[in-house]
C-alpha cells in the first residue's frame, strides 16, 4: 500500500489525498490566456466560476497574467486591477477555495486580503521565497510547480523535477508551511520538450517519493496539439487522455478548463484507478 500525504484542510473542508481526485477549475482574467479563455469583465469571470463549482469543481483558481511561451510579465498594478476586483466578487459567490495563480508577493499578499485560500506559484518559489512565509503565516495550502523555462533540463527530467521539487519542499518546510499544506506540480509546458512533458506522465508516479499531493495541469496545453494537430480549442480529447492517464500513475488534483467533461473523466479514471474508493 503506497504511502499517502497528509490530509489537507483548506476553507472548512478536508481533503484526504488517495480517496478520488481534484478538480480545480480554471478562471483566466487575462486577454493573453494561451488557452483563448481570458476574461476581462468580472461578471462573467463570476458567472464562469459558479458554472465550474455547480459543474464539479473543488476548488477555483483564478489568475491575471498570461503564463503562456514567449508571454510578457505584465505590471503589478496591472495584475492587480485585474485579479483583486475580480476575487472580492467571485469570493462572495462561491464558497469552495480559491487559488491565486501569481508569483508576486504582493499581488499574492494582497489577494489573500481579498480571500483566496491556496497559492499557486508556478515558479515553485525560484521567483520570491518569501511566498512560503506568507502560506505559513496565513495557514494556506501552496502549490510549488517545477519550471524549468530559465534553465531548461538536459538530463533526466523527473530526476530534474524531483530536486527542483524537493529544493522548493523544504523552503516551505524552513518557513514553517504546515505539512499537508504542501502540494507539488511537475510543470508540463514549463520549459520542458514535448518528450520531455509525455515522459513526465507517464513517469508521474515517481513524485509519490516526495510524500505530498500532486497536482497535474495538461489542460489545453501545447503537447496536445503537437500529437494531435488540434488548435488550443480543440484539445478536450487530448486533455482528457493525459488526465486519465495521469491520475492512473498517481495525480491528486487535475488543473481544467472544461471541468464538467473532465469532472466526469476523473469519476471514471477513480473507479478504475482508486478500486473501491467511489
Amino acid at each position: 500500500m503506497k504511502f499517502q500525504p497528509a490530509p489537507t484542510i483548506c476553507r472548512g473542508r478536508t481533503f484526504t489525498w488517495g480517496e478520488r481526485t481534484f478538480v480545480m477549475g480554471i478562471v483566466n482574467l487575462s486577454p493573453d490566456s494561451f488557452s483563448g479563455d481570458g476574461l476581462s469583465v468580472i461578471d462573467a469571470a463570476v458567472d464562469q466560476a459558479l458554472r465550474f463549482v455547480s459543474d464539479g469543481a473543488d476548488m477555483i483558481d483564478i489568475g491575471a497574467e498570461s503564463t503562456r511561451p514567449g508571454s510578457e510579465p505584465i505590471a503589478i498594478e496591472e495584475e492587480i486591477s485585474r485579479l483583486i476586483p475580480a476575487i472580492d466578487k467571485i469570493r462572495l459567490a462561491i464558497d469552495v477555495p480559491i487559488s491565486v495563480d501569481s508569483y508576486k508577493y504582493d499581488v499574492v499578499t494582497l489577494a489573500i486580503a481579498a480571500g483566496i485560500d491556496i497559492i499557486n506559484d508556478i515558479w515553485g518559489l525560484k521567483f520570491d521565497s518569501r511566498l512560503a512565509g506568507l502560506a505559513a503565516a496565513h495557514h494556506l495550502p501552496i502549490v510549488v510547480t517545477s519550471n524549468q523555462r530559465d534553465n531548461p533540463c538536459v538530463g533526466d527530467i523527473m530526476d530534474e523535477i524531483k530536486r527542483d521539487l524537493s529544493r522548493a519542499v523544504a523552503l516551505c518546510n524552513d518557513a514553517g508551511v504546515a505539512e499537508g499544506n504542501i502540494v507539488v506540480d511537475p510543470g508540463i509546458g514549463f520549459g520542458k520538450t514535448l518528450a520531455q512533458n509525455l515522459e513526465i506522465i507517464r513517469r508521474l508516479a515517481e513524485l509519490e517519493s516526495l510524500g505530498k499531493p500532486i497536482l497535474l495541469g495538461t489542460s489545453r496545453k501545447g503537447m496536445i496539439g503537437a500529437i494531435l494537430g488540434t488548435p488550443v480549442d480543440d484539445r478536450l480529447e487530448g486533455s482528457a487522455a493525459t488526465n486519465a492517464i495521469g491520475i492512473a500513475h498517481g495525480a491528486d488534483i487535475i488543473r481544467v478548463h472544461d471541468v464538467k467533461f473532465l469532472s466526469g473523466v476523473a469519476r471514471m479514471s477513480d473507479a478504475v484507478a482508486r478500486r473501491g474508493k467511489l
